[in-house]
């Protein structure tokens, strides 16, 4: 944060105004250059500093605050940027998001819908994911056949499954 007293002492070593150190410090650099290429506009704009120094530090010390408190990650240092190509999601982490979509059940259709792969390949996705135990087969009131992830089930709401 910025001192006041400092921007007076400033104010005062550069000719009380004249080569505009003040304005340097409060972060004012284009007055500043006026002010030391014009003696501080021929040394009334420095004798009107006299009186405008307080409010230059608050202004500045408010936007230093300003800034860090809305962008914190400009205080971070800067990553190198390197040509990243982003991960191309799995088969199995589509089936995953749709049984959380759909709080459980997955069909081989929707996860061909959603996907490149044919009904075929979606099947064995999802029976592979029975045989590791991560889903389970079971069949609705319907008579449909679904795949569920018992992680994303919905116990609290009734379920249309059969019960064997």
């Amino acid at each position: 944060m910025l001192s006041t007293p400092i921007a007076y002492l400033l104010w005062a070593i550069s000719g009380f105004g004249a080569l505009g150190l003040h304005r340097f410090y409060a972060g004012k650099i284009g007055t500043g250059l006026v002010w030391l290429v014009t003696g501080g506009v021929f040394g009334i704009g420095g004798f009107i500093d006299l009186f405008l120094i307080p409010g230059m530090i608050r202004e500045a010390n408010l936007s230093i605050e300003y800034r860090r408190v809305l962008s914190p990650h400009l205080q971070q240092p800067a990553r190198p940027v390197r040509n990243v190509t982003p991960r191309k999601e799995s088969l199995e982490q589509i089936i995953l998001r749709i049984a959380k979509r759909n709080k459980g059940p997955v069909s081989p259709s929707e996860v061909s819908l959603e996907t490149s792969v044919s009904m075929d390949d979606a099947k064995s996705a999802l029976e592979k994911l029975v045989e590791k135990g991560f889903a389970e087969l079971r069949v609705r009131t319907s008579g449909q056949m679904v795949y569920v992830i018992p992680d994303f089930l919905d116990t609290s709401a009734p379920n249309d499954f059969v019960e064997m």
